[in-house]
């Protein structure tokens, strides 16, 4: 059954899903995000473009990443539980297949500065990475707070050769890293390409990182097929913040039956306790109070410690294609334990969201037998000394 439509497919015009996305920048950058989404369009018109970032993603970055049958898990929770396996892919999560893509579109416009923003590290580490890789300077921003749970990742980032800008400001997480990164590249913008890590920020970002991570819902669509006999899951599950690694699954499920669902934190549920706002150069949903200041989110995930959430999804849930329930910290540090015990995969605290809600709602609203496909966005290395810290 195709119930898809048009939906995630090109944004209208002036980059707007609905309502949500646009580009609200100052005029300083408005040329830069021009230049941007020519460029884009050029490259990926460009077979040759096309096959280089294919090449790269599959004999350096491990694609296609598989798809994993939980038998034990499956069985206790009375479902038949699949996970896109983007933990497998190098540096240990999703952000491989847009990092990768930027870092090419940034070499092809001549730009030899990656800046980024980080919050669990996994997009910094990528960004790093990338930029060793095609020899190209890297400054990653990061909040303090960000710095101090995910010490490892900010020494993967310095030992690929990146520099790590601790963010003193405001809340000290990941919206503030943001910020940061959008100040630096106004001053820096003819030089400079801000990689953005999610499905956010002022178009033409959503449009590029979701095409990006499209990806890994095409691989999983043809992979559940497979094992499947021809049919497509029943539901298709992936954690949201800004929503990169949701939005590449969902693309690839979204003309079909699937019920797609992305699952927030509960303190940093946007979906349901935010309501429209601008911020980052877009129009999407943000925790606000009621003059309209921005709150801070609360998760034990750095990654999904975000206020916001990207336009798209924001689109897709105002038109009712996708759900976005919650999941508190308590229930997510006993799903990372739980895939752990069970199987032996040790995921991130980020999609261990997403497996909270799966094991809440299996024989609920996930009815008995079903198939449902998570993608598990990252590996959880760099969460088992916080899990320690806060299970012990």
């Amino acid at each position: 059954m195709s119930i898809g439509g048009e939906l995630m497919r090109g944004p209208e015009r002036h980059g707007r899903f609905g309502e949500f996305g646009g580009r609200f920048v100052p005029e300083s950058l408005v040329p830069a995000c021009e230049e941007l989404e020519a460029g884009f369009e050029s490259a990926w018109a460009d077979p040759a473009f096309r096959g280089r970032l294919d090449d790269l993603l599959g004999h350096y970055g491990g694609r296609p990443t598989p798809v994993t049958e939980c038998g034990r898990l499956s069985e206790l929770l009375g479902i038949r539980l699949l996970l896109k396996r983007e933990d497998l892919a190098h540096t240990g999560s999703h952000k491989l297949n847009n990092v990768i893509g930027q870092a090419l579109l940034a070499e092809r416009m001549g730009k030899r500065r990656l800046i980024a923003e980080t919050g669990a590290g996994q997009h910094g580490v990528a960004a790093a990475t990338a930029a060793a890789l095609l020899g190209l300077e890297c400054l990653v921003y990061m909040g303090a707070v960000d710095v101090e749970r995910q010490g490892l990742n900010v020494f993967r980032m310095e030992l690929l050769g990146a520099e790590v800008r601790t963010v003193q400001s405001g809340s000290r997480t990941l919206k503030d890293a943001i910020n940061e990164a959008l100040r630096d590249w106004v001053a820096t913008v003819e030089t400079t390409h801000y990689c953005i890590g999610s499905v956010m920020g002022p178009h033409p970002y959503p449009y590029i990182v979701r095409e990006l991570q499209r990806i890994i819902g095409d691989e999983a669509r043809a992979q559940c097929h497979e094992l499947l006999g021809g049919s497509d899951p029943d539901v298709v599950v992936a954690c949201v913040g800004g929503g990169s690694n949701a939005a590449g699954t969902f693309a690839g499920f979204v003309d079909t039956g699937a019920r797609l669902v992305g699952v927030e934190a509960a303190g940093g549920a946007a979906m349901t306790n935010g309501v429209p706002g601008v911020v980052h150069g877009m129009r999407s949903r943000f925790l606000q109070d009621e003059d309209g200041q921005i709150l801070e989110a609360c998760s034990v995930s750095a990654g999904l410690d975000y206020p916001g959430v990207g336009p798209e999804h924001a689109y897709l849930g105002a038109v009712g294609r996708a759900e976005y329930p919650s999941a508190e910290d308590s229930e997510v540090l006993a799903a990372f334990r739980l895939l752990a015990e069970t199987e032996g995969i040790i995921p991130a605290l980020e999609p261990a969201h997403a497996l909270a809600w799966v094991v809440r709602e299996a024989g609920k609203s996930i009815p008995k037998g079903s198939a449902v496909l998570m993608t598990l966005s990252g590996r959880g290395d760099k969460d088992v000394a916080l899990v320690r810290k806060l299970t012990q």
